[in-house]
């Protein structure tokens, strides 16, 4: 890429440099093919903002901490959810991760609850127990060959998302993990087509994303069906839900927003911690001696006994090679706004209704607050370091309003999964396969993670 000069307008700002416009085929090509290269690249080249002109398209990608701070937090009142998000809406419709304004807030709150540290420990049995049948699974698969890891880790973060926030056994639906599969694909797919191919066209993977839609709109409404003919006490985010309906004065409208929320709190709440576990058996897999110390550390903090509660803050090595896997590569590596109204950003001028990147794969790599950024090095999040860093410099679960709501139960799953693996067995990747990460609405692992199983020595 060439930087252009463009004019300064000093009283609104910098424009940010970046690729003359000439660069659009080979940039279209990038967002096609490689987004991640897309984005470092232009970070590396431009600085901490940098302007990209792809067609009809400009996107402002602004990587330091402090820009970080100020779209996500500070003026996140000016941000709605942009690029990518707004593809993801034909099949999450208005569910938390897409919705904006009074009807987000409203959703927030009645959610919220079932995420609170008290619920939290009261499920952390069920956690231990699924990654304890996890391990039992994956033990009985040694001698036996490969066996593809990231569907194991798939099956096991949908079972414990439905007993812990849906009191539902969603084993039940076998084709859920493929159905999300499509959803993705259909929303990276409209992103970088820039919306001009309808969902209509015949396309293989349009077809294959209207079954999928239609597949999960059907798995909601019979998850709703069997929680009304067998009520809770209404802990849980499926109660919870179908009474904050019950006042709709449309009925159609409710069932339609519970629709949109479940889809939301599946996706979302499966494909991350899986997408965490997948990355810190591909690091630590890496480094034998990471592995060492992982299983070291399980060995003293757990002896022979499942996780609990209290373990959490143990087991702090483990904790610490999961928020190393993350930094490198974060489940949601990239946040899209919209500018509602012109702002400034660090001295540069952002139009109203321009595209606003802030991408955690790229900020966490920031050679200014991340020496040898590109190195896996668990000892970056020991305590000393972790105060040394400017809070936003580390954003892997977003910031400000609309931080994970779901975090917490995420990294209990993930910490309990990674130290009951890595204290009874021993995973190696496949020699002849790639590891490509996969930028979709998560940063998935391309193909799966195929692995042999051995017991820990």
């Amino acid at each position: 890429m060439t930087a252009t000069n463009p004019p300064v307008d000093r009283a609104i700002g910098r424009t940010p440099p970046g690729p003359p416009r000439r660069q659009t085929p080979f940039l279209l090509a990038q967002l096609i093919r490689d987004r991640l290269s897309l984005v470092s690249s232009a970070a590396e080249q431009y600085g901490d903002a940098a302007r990209i002109a792809i067609g009809p398209k400009t996107l402002y990608l602004f990587n330091h901490p402090d820009h970080a701070k100020h779209v996500l937090a500070d003026n996140a009142a000016n941000y709605t959810k942009g690029i990518g998000l707004l593809q993801a809406k034909k099949v999450l419709g208005d569910g938390l991760l897409t919705s904006e304004g009074e009807l987000w807030r409203d959703q927030r709150r009645i959610i919220q609850p079932v995420f609170q540290a008290k619920r939290l420990a009261g499920q952390a049995e069920v956690v231990s127990q699924e990654a304890t049948k996890l391990v039992d699974r994956l033990r009985a698969t040694i001698g036996h060959g490969p066996v593809n890891i990231l569907h194991e880790l798939t099956e096991l973060t949908l079972r414990v998302l439905g007993r812990t926030l849906l009191d539902a056994d969603l084993s039940r639906y076998s084709s859920m993990g493929r159905s999300f599969e499509a959803v993705q694909d259909q929303a990276m797919f409209e992103m970088v087509s820039l919306n001009m191919v309808p969902t209509w066209v015949p396309l293989p993977k349009q077809l294959r994303f209207r079954k999928a839609r239609k597949d999960l709109q059907g798995t909601v409404e019979d998850l709703v069906r069997y929680r009304d003919a067998h009520p809770t006490d209404g802990d849980d985010v499926l109660s919870r839900l179908i009474e904050s309906t019950r006042g709709e004065a449309d009925q159609r409208v409710g069932r339609r927003r519970m629709r949109d929320e479940l889809i939301t709190l599946m996706l979302a709440g499966h494909e991350t911690t899986a997408s965490t576990l997948g990355w810190s058996f591909v690091l630590a897999g890496q480094n034998p001696e990471v592995w060492q110390r992982l299983h070291q550390e399980a060995v003293e903090v757990l002896g022979d006994r499942p996780p609990r509660y209290e373990d959490l803050h143990k087991l702090t090595y483990t904790n610490m090679v999961l928020q190393e896997a993350i930094r490198l590569y974060p489940p949601v590596w990239i946040l899209t706004r919209v500018a509602r109204q012109a702002d400034e950003i660090g001295g540069y001028h952002v139009p109203a209704g321009s595209d606003v990147l802030i991408c955690p794969y790229v900020l966490h790599r920031h050679p200014g607050y991340w020496p040898n950024p590109e190195r896996f090095d668990p000892e970056r999040f020991g305590r000393d370091q972790v105060t040394n860093r400017p809070r936003y410099a580390y954003i892997p679960f977003g910031a400000g309003p609309r931080f994970c709501v779901g975090n917490n139960l995420g990294l209990l799953e993930a910490t309990f999964v990674l130290a009951l693996v890595a204290r009874d067995l021993r995973l190696t990747k496949l020699p002849d396969h790639k590891v490509v990460a996969e930028p979709m609405l998560s940063l998935r692992l391309r193909g799966g993670l195929p692995v042999t199983v051995q017991a820990a020595r």
